[in-house]
């Protein structure tokens, strides 16, 4: 009895080895019973996915970008010549005229050599006169006339030369505007490179932003530009004067300035500004789900549906709102875009609808 129990024992392990040998020999390597085959889906099923069919939607196209309110007008005040301050005639903060004087500068020396010109110029002219009266009885020869002559018209430059000279030491407002904060005081010594102080023009304001070079053509001299600044909830309003025919290369956009009224002096220049440019409206404008669109370093790319496989379609965007983006190029009316299941989608792939939209 009990060797026949061992030999029932025995039995049974030689077929549970050989049924593990055979089960080694014809499974996959790495591969469990029930495990999902490569792609995290089973084998033979395929991928279930959201679509969506593209139509004409209307759109309109705002284009937002940052910009910088500016001067109309702005000139940083500085002396032609070295001198000394004697007087200075504004108030910061004021606003003057053109024209206005605003800083002296001291002009003794120019003054003593204009009244030294002006004498020897009266003395030519006496000699001037007296030699043509004798020139008429030939008393004296007519290069000695044409020497003095000359001597008058010399003295008559050098005073126009100091009368310009002159002219610096008063330094004047060249436009109309405000004027800003005094960095000198009378008595100061003066030159060239030194900044007085500045003025401004603030009605109206100029606002400097960019926009994509794709739109370049769709903006036009005139048109209104709406922007807001910080701290403030008023939208503002004004239009486009200038535009520059040059695309920066660097950021592949356009420079655009505007004009802006600021009869209340409520802007100032410098701030920020949030601009808005509304383009003309869109009837047939093509408005795809964000999700579809799978970014790359080169280009942007969607999964289009051809014939229950997918194809993968290089495309250009445009205007983005809070669930959907502009499609400019790639996609056409009637396209079926897949919208899930992108990360598993590979180049003719079959799939199958899940729900489309």
């Amino acid at each position: 009895m009990r060797n026949k129990t061992l030999r029932i024992i025995i039995l049974f392990l030689v077929l549970a080895a050989a049924g593990f040998f055979i089960y080694k020999l014809t499974a996959k390597p790495g591969a469990k019973p029930g495990a999902p085959s490569a792609g995290g889906r089973p084998a033979g099923k395929p991928i279930m996915a959201d679509a969506y069919v593209v139509k004409p939607v209307k759109l309109d196209e705002i284009i937002e970008a940052s910009g910088t309110l500016q001067s109309n007008e702005e000139v940083e005040l500085k002396p032609e010549i070295t001198g000394r301050i004697t007087h200075i005639y504004f108030k910061e903060g004021a606003k003057v005229a053109k024209g206005t004087l605003l800083i002296k500068l001291y002009d003794g020396d120019i003054l003593a050599q204009l009244r030294k010109l002006e004498l020897q110029r009266e003395l030519a002219k006496t000699t001037l006169s007296r030699q043509e009266s004798l020139l008429k009885i030939n008393g004296i020869s007519r290069q000695d006339v044409d020497v003095t002559t000359n001597q008058v018209a010399a003295y008559g430059a050098d005073i126009e030369y100091n009368k310009a000279q002159l002219q610096k030491t008063e330094i004047r407002a060249p436009f109309s505007g405000t004027i800003g904060l005094r960095n000198v005081s009378e008595g100061a010594i003066v030159g060239p490179t030194t900044i007085m102080t500045t003025l401004q023009q603030l009605d109206p304001l100029k606002i400097d932003f960019a926009s994509p070079e794709k739109y370049r053509n769709a903006i036009r001299k005139g048109d209104p530009v709406t922007f807001s600044v910080t701290g403030d909830t008023v939208r503002y309003r004004g239009s486009i004067y200038a535009i520059d025919p040059k695309i920066d290369l660097a950021t592949r956009s356009v420079k655009i300035r505007a004009i802006v009224p600021n009869p209340n002096g409520t802007l100032f220049p410098g701030s920020f500004a949030r601009t808005s440019i509304q383009l003309k409206d869109n009837p047939n404008a093509i408005m795809i789900p964000s999700q579809a669109v799978i970014p790359g370093t080169r280009f942007k790319q969607v999964i289009v549906a051809n014939s229950g496989k997918a194809r993968f379609v290089n495309v250009e965007t445009g205007i983005r709102n809070e669930n959907n983006v502009q499609i400019t190029s790639g996609l056409q009316i009637g396209d079926t875009v897949i919208t899930t299941g992108i990360l598993q989608l590979k180049p003719g792939m079959p799939f199958q609808y899940n729900k489309v939209q």
